[in-house]
């Protein structure tokens, strides 16, 4: 059984991808995670962005349906739900997930959550867990935990929403999933954060701008943020702030292709000061934009702005 206090563990590296068209307009997302994690909110903000949505499809159908939708006029992106209500069965996600990603670009997308506040959420809720009620929650939870580590190791994206609000939750995905004109074999995350709320658990890179002097010092940046110009052009105004940028420029430019011939479909980049207000902001901004005039589409989310 996990313990009370047993953190959500870091992603492991994304599942390879089948090589996609820069124009290739089909698109699977597989829901999956901890039960109180928030797949079902997910599900209504993929409805919300146009997928077709199926909540718990019995897993022996979804190589049909993933024909159905490759060979549909009508049906481009779709997500399904895929959980622990599966059971013993769930062993062979692997497997059919190898046939699916010949036909659909396919994402796995994991929501995990601590255990305490899973408990909390339960609690709150007054609902049942779904392996039953003759356990504990909290051994329930432990239990879930070990049935869905094979899906967890298999997962492209992990979204932790312990100190999520229904709201950025859904902020969340729209950052990540909204439509994108073009979108080739790899969509790209420049996030920005504060270290003192912790490290994003599905950053693939990590980058601590704290070396760089602070503008929460300075009374008037105190209260703007990086996307301020008058703040990011202090920040940018420091000699180490452009060497810094341009040696992580280079690291990407050079490391992004071998990931798209690795079949990598999603990576994440972060930049993290201390609070994710000023430094970091503009450093994700500005690597954006690098990366945009690069030719690869990228998604900027700045997680802990504004306060």
């Amino acid at each position: 059984m996990a313990n009370k206090d047993t953190p959500v563990r870091a992603s492991k590296p994304a599942a390879q991808y089948p090589a996609m068209s820069p124009g290739s307009a089909k698109e699977l997302v597989i829901v999956t995670g901890i039960s109180g994690a928030g797949k079902a909110t997910a599900l209504k903000v993929f409805e919300d962005l146009g997928f077709r949505c199926v909540d718990n499809l019995p897993l022996e159908l979804m190589p049909e349906y993933a024909a159905l939708v490759s060979q549909s006029a009508s049906m481009h992106r779709t997500a399904i739900v895929v959980d622990v209500r599966e059971g013993a069965i769930l062993d062979r996600l692997p497997e059919i997930l190898k046939d699916i990603k010949a036909m659909l670009r396919t994402c796995v997308v994991y929501f995990d959550a601590q255990d305490s506040v899973l408990v909390r959420r339960y609690s709150e809720t007054r609902r049942p867990h779904p392996l039953g009620r003759t356990e504990t929650v909290w051994r329930s939870i432990g239990e879930e935990r070990q049935l869905l580590d094979p899906i967890r190791n298999l997962a492209d994206i992990l979204i932790d929403t312990s100190e999520f609000n229904v709201h950025q939750l859904r902020a969340n995905i729209q950052a990540r999933f909204s439509h994108e004109e073009g979108v080739g074999p790899l969509l790209i995350s420049c996030q920005s954060f504060g270290f003192k709320n912790g490290v994003p658990l599905d950053a693939d890179m990590v980058f601590d701008a704290r070396f760089l002097p602070n503008p929460h010092f300075l009374q008037e940046y105190r209260h703007k943020t990086g996307l301020d110009p008058a703040v990011a052009g202090y920040v940018k105004g420091f000699p180490e702030t452009g060497e810094f940028l341009n040696r992580v420029t280079d690291m990407l430019l050079y490391l992004l292709p071998r990931y798209v011939e690795e079949g990598k479909s999603y990576l994440t980049v972060a930049f993290g000061c201390t609070g994710g207000q000023h430094r970091s902001v503009m450093m994700a901004e500005e690597m954006s934009r690098r990366l945009k005039e690069s030719g690869y589409p990228v998604k900027t989310i700045h997680r802990d702005m504004p306060r």
